[in-house]
């Protein structure tokens, strides 16, 4: 699997955008008196500032697998406990209150096995807290394979495993969860996103989707593949009177409560 290096700044380029759904998971967990939480995949820690906003009193601590992401967190909230580690390997010294995942189980396999042992670091009455990108059909995921698989990189490309999970559906999680769960909400939201023209996408998904498939590349493979992958997306995004390109972003989230 491709161990692509995440790059804080990139990712944060969107800071506002990506931390929005990070907010509606937050206000759909329904346990008020938290009083340990992990966040899973904390990435840079703006997703980790939610939390102890809303549980102040809480012992908050955060686990990312990316060293890079980590060391961002430390800096921005360094009274915090910060961990790299892998999620599907991790587990807490003690039960908690509440796991949280934001935008970070679609990197993961085996949702099956995956979600119930979170599951059982949890508390009675707490919650497991996920959203995850339901995208992997969106015209912006379809260009990444369509144009890795037609230019000059495409033995390379068809040899890589790029780590995303086909993520299941909202009744998949329902009846995996529900049987060890007091209450399993799960709900679909798309986000509109207005960005800066085509542009605006391409630099999105370069803190993210396109990630694994630029860190294959050299710097004029990387020029080209990205000039492609703009000119395909076109397609699907057309531009607005003032320039501006709306970008759709189906979002699954998912509160099992036990």
């Amino acid at each position: 699997m491709i161990k692509a290096a995440w790059q804080p700044g990139q990712y944060l380029k969107f800071e506002d955008e990506r931390t929005r759904p990070a907010n509606d998971l937050l206000a759909a967990v329904p346990n008020q008196n938290v009083k340990t939480a992990v966040d899973l995949g904390c990435g840079p820690g703006n997703s980790t500032e939610l939390l102890v906003r809303r549980f102040p009193e809480a012992v908050v601590s955060g686990v990312d697998s990316s060293g890079d992401m980590i060391a961002k967190a430390r800096e921005r909230l360094p009274a915090l406990g910060f961990q790299t580690a892998d999620i599907d390997r991790w587990q807490p010294a003690e039960n908690v209150d509440l796991l949280y995942g934001n935008a970070v189980m679609q990197w993961l396999p085996d949702h099956e096995q995956l979600f119930p042992r979170l599951m059982g670091f949890v508390n009675p009455g707490g919650s497991l807290a996920v959203q995850m990108p339901d995208n992997l059909d969106e015209p912006t995921h379809v260009a990444m394979r369509e144009v890795a698989s037609e230019g000059s990189w495409a033995d390379k490309m068809a040899k890589a495993d790029f780590g995303r999970t086909t993520i299941g559906s909202a009744a998949f999680y329902y009846q995996l969860l529900r049987p060890i769960s007091q209450r399993v909400d799960v709900w679909l939201t798309t986000y509109n996103h207005p960005l800066q023209g085509l542009d605006g996408i391409v630099e999105w998904f370069k803190g993210s989707g396109l990630r694994p498939y630029l860190s294959l590349l050299d710097e004029d493979e990387r020029l080209l593949f990205l000039e492609r992958y703009k000119q395909r997306i076109s397609r699907s995004y057309p531009l607005m009177d003032d320039g501006t390109a709306l970008l759709p972003f189906p979002r699954l989230f998912i509160v099992a409560t036990r």
